[in-house]
């Protein structure tokens, strides 16, 4: 029993891992609705059910909190340099922040207005849906490594938080669609808001002529990991030091290796999400229609404050969507919206992204504060 869920989260992640890189379109079309992080939690889930037995309080998952969730969190911290991003400018900057903002404060507010509505207390409260409102800042801003620090943070219960893994998994397709189709329409957006600016970013290069190995960078990852972690219990504590520790890493040594940390990020977070699966029980899901409808009100309202934010700042309505994927969707699919506008603008829009893994944590963290004040 020891050696079995090492074994269900081993043929999950190089699964999930190969499947995501094969070219064949059947295959893209499933990662298309079925992105890797939600497989990576629905498979450990199944051979479970298969195999009929309740991993769900095995060892792994401690050794997952302790050891794989700060590894991811450094990874992925470590691959942000300020350098790049002051090539993006100081103006989509803001649009950037202040969509990551809109997303973070509007649950509260939404809460706080519609708290004697029968729905709040019954969804919300009865059901603990409020729980699953961190992940999905932290998800909608950071990206798949803060969702699950935050479910952690918040101890949002496996029904609620694979609910919301579904619903969002089905508005960020959608939200895609949508953006693609917003870009295009930029110009007209300017003309009709009166928006004169045309200025380029700066010409920004993601690669370094010359980096350190990617076994003297995951060296560096396991030792900061295993004696840091040896002398701090509390989580948060221990989200707050390796986040500092990554982004020391990267903006203080030149030759720092950041295309290498955030390839391994994204293994370390299928990682995470398969030894979360081993939790699920199919039975405990529940599809909540008035939870949707909040989270479509909330996604919309994100896009439209940006927008006034980008007609404050007289700045070119593309940045909207690309800010706006570059939070919600991340960073494959922020680069390719922006394409369809100004591909020399990719780079900054991965930048962008970027940003978003970097800072989503603790913006969710500030709304689970402010939650916990309500509820």
């Amino acid at each position: 029993m020891i050696v079995l869920p090492w074994l269900i989260v081993l043929v999950t992640v190089i699964t999930v891992y190969f499947l995501d890189r094969l070219e064949n379109r059947y295959v893209r079309s499933l990662f298309d609705w079925v992105p890797a992080i939600l497989l990576a939690y629905i498979i450990p889930a199944g051979l479970s059910y298969i195999f009929n037995v309740d991993l769900s309080k095995s060892l792994i998952h401690e050794t997952s909190k302790d050891f794989f969730i700060p590894l991811a969190i450094i990874s992925v911290m470590s691959s942000l340099s300020f350098k790049q991003l002051k090539s993006v400018g100081f103006k989509p900057i803001v649009v950037f922040v202040a969509g990551s903002m809109f997303i973070a404060l509007f649950p509260i507010l939404f809460v706080w207005i519609f708290s004697s509505a029968d729905w709040i207390t019954n969804t919300m409260q009865v059901k603990d849906y409020w729980m699953g409102i961190p992940p999905i800042v932290g998800g909608w801003i950071g990206g798949s490594t803060s969702q699950l620090v935050l479910k952690e943070l918040v101890n949002c219960p496996e029904n609620v938080f694979l609910t919301i893994l579904v619903m969002d998994n089905i508005l960020v397709n959608i939200w895609t669609i949508l953006m693609f189709q917003g870009i295009k329409s930029s110009s007209r957006m300017n003309r009709w808001f009166g928006i004169s600016d045309d200025k380029m970013p700066e010409e920004l290069e993601l690669k370094k002529a010359k980096t350190i190995s990617p076994v003297v960078t995951l060296l560096v990852f396991v030792v900061l990991t295993v004696v840091f972690g040896l002398f701090i219990d509390a989580f948060v504590i221990k989200v707050l030091l390796f986040s500092a520790l990554g982004l020391c890493l990267s903006n203080f040594f030149k030759s720092w290796n950041n295309t290498f940390s955030l390839k391994v990020g994204g293994i370390l977070i299928i990682l995470v999400m398969a030894i979360l699966g081993l939790k699920l029980q199919f039975s405990s899901f529940d599809f909540d229609l008035n939870f949707f409808g909040f989270l479509i009100i909330w996604l919309v309202g994100h896009f439209v404050f940006t927008v006034l934010i980008a007609k404050l700042l007289n700045v070119n309505m593309a940045w909207v969507p690309i800010a706006s994927m570059a939070n919600v969707g991340g960073i494959a699919t922020a680069p390719a919206v922006t394409a369809a506008y100004e591909k020399r603008w990719m780079p900054h829009a991965i930048v962008l992204a970027i940003l978003s893994m970097a800072t989503g944590t603790f913006w969710g963290m500030l709304t689970i504060y402010l939650l916990q004040l309500q509820f």
